[in-house]
């Protein structure tokens, strides 16, 4: 994450379901799904069973719910500094209204309203973040969310002061928004998608933020890249100054699912794609899509073999995973087309030896979502991967979408892969991840943490909305596929890099973070931020932040570089363009419009 801090590196326990109408028409009842449950069991005698309760960790409160006070602050403060803990959490709220709350956020707690709607759900109160385990500042608040609620903050104004891996999704604020931590200590952020803000968002001190489909009142400020695509009250194209990088709509967005209840029945929301979208999903009577009953997926727990995941996949359930830590031996194999994954409290996936965590093979419509991938000691070769090798099939009409999923590369312990994320499958959405080869914690070293490649794109079509790639010891993202688009970009090259020599690649000093491959003949970016911060050798030089073609079908608009606080430098923003960063300053080098 950006620092420019010289101190920052950077039960309720739910039985079955009872049976309730669908919420929209031509769906199948809970009893027809049960029908073909047993079937499929009567075929195949050792077939897993679909639904089960939540587990331990994912706490459901009701507006009768005694205690609620006391119970989020009781989760708040066994992770309010659990940076690299074990424990993962889930605090969902049944429809109605709740007086009085603050539910203050650590990390891996994600907290959710069980509506359709975020107006179903009304807090009275505040769902905070802020910065006070780390003296203010706020460029390690990672790994939480807030989803599907309605917000009407006690003196107006919610707190959301985060960095990556901290999505504000399908949230209505009946007041501002303030994203800065109290004091506008250091902040880097962020993400914000299918929201309405009734009032004033406030970034103060964050660097850098993208919004996406959403509803504000009004936008008060920015410091280095503010990204908007589809956000009605957005502020007016204006980059570099203010750093305003404004899309009318949003190309394709399809949001991301969700578990709410239907009476007592517990279901998962599939949100429709949209194409040219602007403003929230939600905005009128019931969301566009299909749902689907808890008895059609297997209801995982840690512990649980990655065989018997595939066995839940082969049998045609989806998987949802309850919050805690899965090791897998094998890749978790989605071979069927609309497939759902979903985590639940950033329910995080290790491979033990080597494997690649995930896979998904070249069909339509797989929805990944709400996970975090934990690179293992042992090599993998990737940790995601959509799509074989060649994968070529058209997914236009119901793409895949990866969303809320996370990489991480060191930190909670020495981790490595050779590329965290590659996506093969044409049409992909990757709409919103981090992908972070850690800088600080534990297993952290050029060599311990070895990762060479952040994101890789070998896909046609695929477009990337919120794209968030740091430190990996080469290429941070390579794109290869033809008409790629991003809408976002956060970057920082890698702060441990040991000397120049390190990072030579070639003729060439450095790897760009973003490299758009040499035979690639159309490709576009808006709003690309790059930074360095090579701290172990302040000497470094980095030819540009981004390199790609040279022709008229491969255009960037808004692009930057920075150094922090003059600990390295670039020569330029994009090949040979954009004037050099040069002593402490962290004035960012722009390139508006390329070429």
């Amino acid at each position: 994450m950006p620092s420019s801090s010289p101190s920052v590196g950077r039960r309720a326990v739910l039985g079955a379901a009872a049976a309730a109408a669908p919420v929209l028409a031509g769906l199948s009842t809970p009893a027809q799904a049960a029908t073909r449950t047993r079937t499929r069991a009567g075929k195949r005698p050792n077939a897993l069973p679909g639904g089960g309760d939540l587990g331990p960790n994912v706490i459901v409160f009701d507006p009768s719910t005694p205690g609620i006070q006391t119970k989020l602050d009781e989760v708040f403060h066994r992770q309010e500094s659990a940076q690299f803990g074990t424990d993962r959490y889930a605090l969902l709220f049944k429809p109605g209204t709740y007086n009085g709350l603050n539910a203050q956020l650590g990390f891996y707690t994600s907290i959710a309203g069980l509506g359709l709607s975020p107006d179903d759900t009304t807090i009275n109160g505040d769902v905070t973040v802020d910065a006070g385990w780390f003296n203010g500042n706020a460029t390690q608040n990672f790994w939480r969310s807030a989803e599907n609620l309605a917000l009407v903050p006690v003196n107006g104004t919610n707190r959301w002061a985060v960095a990556q891996a901290a999505p504000f999704r399908r949230m209505h604020v009946r007041g501002g928004l303030n994203l800065a931590p109290a004091g506008y200590g250091w902040a880097s952020g962020g993400y914000i998608a299918d929201s309405r803000i009734d009032g004033q968002v406030g970034p103060y001190s964050q660097q850098q933020w993208y919004t996406r489909d959403s509803v504000i009142g009004s936008w008060l400020n920015g410091v280095w890249n503010m990204v908007f695509s589809g956000v009605q009250g957005a502020p007016a194209q204006s980059f570099p100054n203010p750093p305003y990088t404004t899309l009318d709509t949003t190309p394709i967005s399809r949001e991301k699912p969700f578990l709410y209840l239907n009476g007592s029945e517990f279901r998962v929301f599939l949100p429709e794609k949209r194409t040219g979208a602007r403003g929230v999903s939600w905005g009128s009577g019931t969301p566009r899509g299909t749902s689907l009953p808890l008895s059609q997926f297997y209801v995982a727990k840690p512990g649980v073999s990655a065989a018997t995941l595939n066995q839940a996949l082969a049998q045609g359930l989806h998987l949802l995973l309850t919050p805690g830590i899965y090791h897998v031996d094998q890749p978790i194999q989605v071979n069927r087309a609309g497939t759902v994954v979903l985590g639940l409290g950033f329910a995080t996936i290790i491979p033990d030896n080597g494997v690649t965590a995930l896979r998904v093979a070249d069909v339509d419509g797989v929805r990944l979502a709400g996970f975090l991938l934990d690179a293992g000691a042992v090599n993998s070769p990737s940790l995601l991967e959509v799509g074989p090798t060649g994968a070529s099939a058209d997914h236009s009409a119901n793409p895949t979408t990866v969303q809320d999923v996370f990489v991480r590369v060191g930190g909670a312990g020495a981790g490595r892969t050779t590329a965290g994320m590659i996506i093969n499958s044409r049409n992909t959405i990757i709409d919103h991840t981090w992908v972070w080869r850690a800088d600080h914690g534990t297993g952290v070293g050029w060599e311990t943490n070895r990762a060479d490649y952040g994101v890789i794109v070998n896909g046609d079509d695929v477009l990337a909305t919120g794209l968030f790639v740091e430190h990996f010891n080469k290429y941070d993202v390579q794109w290869y596929g033809q008409r790629g688009r991003t809408i976002f970009f956060q970057n920082e090259k890698a702060y441990d890099a040991p000397n120049q020599a390190a990072i030579q690649n070639g003729s060439v000093k450095g790897y760009a973070a973003y490299k758009v491959g040499d035979n690639v003949t159309a490709h576009e970016g808006w709003g690309l931020g790059s930074y360095c911060n090579y701290n172990a050798d302040p000497t470094i030089v980095q030819h540009n932040g981004f390199a790609a073609p040279q022709r008229a079908g491969v255009k960037f608009h808004s692009l930057l570089v920075i150094s922090l606080g003059g600990k390295g430098q670039y020569e330029h923003v994009i090949n040979e363009t954009g004037a050099a960063t040069s002593g402490t300053s962290t004035t960012p080098s722009t390139v508006v419009s390329y070429p």
